[in-house]
């Protein structure tokens, strides 16, 4: 730390401030709208706080998620009746973009698209999304109501129990109409879940061949065990288009599993990951492994670099859910500015750390991330 004894010191590092702030500044006008698009299913989240018989109830696990059954459909009534429960927007790949939006403070950045009723629960959504800054470009579905996602919070623990309903049917046209397509084109970077893998694998190849055709970024989250269990073909399909993937530690191992590599070593699943088949061979895949509270793995370039997460105290843990979401829009808000991967990374984390101390994937304030 520099003592400023002298008033020329001061003077100069008043001088080197105004200059890096007017270089953040700048960094931000160069971030266009519409630079970002991404494809997934908006939920509203219904959270609460509840013991873990409740879990057993359902047949759910901590910090796991799974698409609703029938035995599933009084659960979201029974959190709304008996718990003090939560209504907040939701949805991955919409909670990244919402993150992404919140660190840029520059509207329109990114635009979502996924499908919703015509009811309160899309007007919810759709409300809080745009107050967030997100260009909202929803397919509405005249059919079924606004999917849910149930979010059992048990201490810092969460499960997951999405029921799709309207965004299980997104359809491809919606984004062959011509003002959505010319968004789409006009996007550099594009991200989706593997959520979204459940609901239309046709729209995800038309993604991810319109970026491999133009040589722009298509970026994809393994999302939940169950996906490289389930929905195998389509995800298989779609990973030689990849050339960022995310997934967490337990994603990953399933993953390494089903493809049957007989290991559980992250670093070695990690290497195989980058190694799989693709179809832009003008730069490599990047591969981004988040385990909790331990290290982020890298790997890039022919390296694996490890990224510390900074612990927080347990009385500042008061909700897990959205972080993973989180990290990812920490990552996006850095890289669409072309920002160093170092930098992207720790905004990553930066944001994960953020939303953990909140209930939700939520935020407020103007955000702190420093490079």
């Amino acid at each position: 730390m520099l003592v400023t004894h002298y008033p020329w010191q001061r003077t100069v590092l008043a001088v080197a401030h105004r200059i890096f702030v007017k270089s953040q500044i700048k960094n931000m006008h160069l971030v266009k709208e519409g630079i970002l698009v991404g494809c997934g299913n908006p939920l509203l989240d219904i959270s609460a706080n509840v013991e873990e018989d409740l879990l057993q109830k359902y047949n759910l696990k901590q910090n796991d998620a799974i698409l609703a059954e029938e035995k599933h459909m009084p659960l979201y009534k029974e959190l709304i009746e008996k718990y003090k429960a939560e209504f907040i927007a939701g949805g991955s790949v919409q909670n990244s973009l919402r993150v992404c939006q919140w660190i840029l403070q520059k509207p329109k950045v990114a635009t979502f698209f996924g499908c919703v009723g015509n009811d309160d629960y899309a007007k919810i959504l759709e409300e809080n999304a745009t107050k967030d800054g997100l260009n909202v470009r929803y397919q509405y579905n005249q059919e079924a109501p606004t999917g849910t996602c149930a979010v059992l919070v048990t201490g810092t623990h969460r499960s997951l129990c999405a029921n799709l309903a309207a965004a299980n049917n997104f359809t491809l046209d919606h984004l062959q109409i011509p003002e959505n397509k010319k968004l789409l084109e006009a996007a550099e970077y594009y991200y989706i879940s593997g959520f979204f893998l459940t609901v239309n694998p046709p729209s995800i190849m038309e993604v991810a061949h319109h970026a491999h055709n133009h040589n722009r970024t298509f970026m994809m989250n393994l999302s939940a065990p169950f996906l490289s269990q389930f929905f195998k073909e389509p995800m298989m399909a779609a990973l030689p288009y990849v050339d960022i993937l995310f997934g967490n530690e337990q994603e990953v191992e399933t993953f390494a599993n089903e493809q049957g590599w007989n290991t559980k070593d992250i670093k070695e699943i990690g290497r195989k990951l980058v190694a799989l088949p693709k179809e832009n061979t003008q730069r490599e895949r990047i591969v981004i492994i988040t385990q909790g509270h331990l290290p982020v793995l890298v790997f890039n370039d022919g390296k694996i670099d490890e990224f510390d997460v900074p612990q927080l105290k347990r009385e500042e843990m008061v909700d897990t859910n959205g972080a993973g979401d989180a990290f990812v829009g920490g990552f996006l808000a850095q890289y669409v500015q072309k920002k160093p991967l170092e930098v992207c990374i720790r905004c990553g984390i930066w944001s994960a750390g953020e939303i953990i101390k909140r209930s939700g994937c939520t935020f407020e304030g103007k955000p702190t991330f420093e490079e």
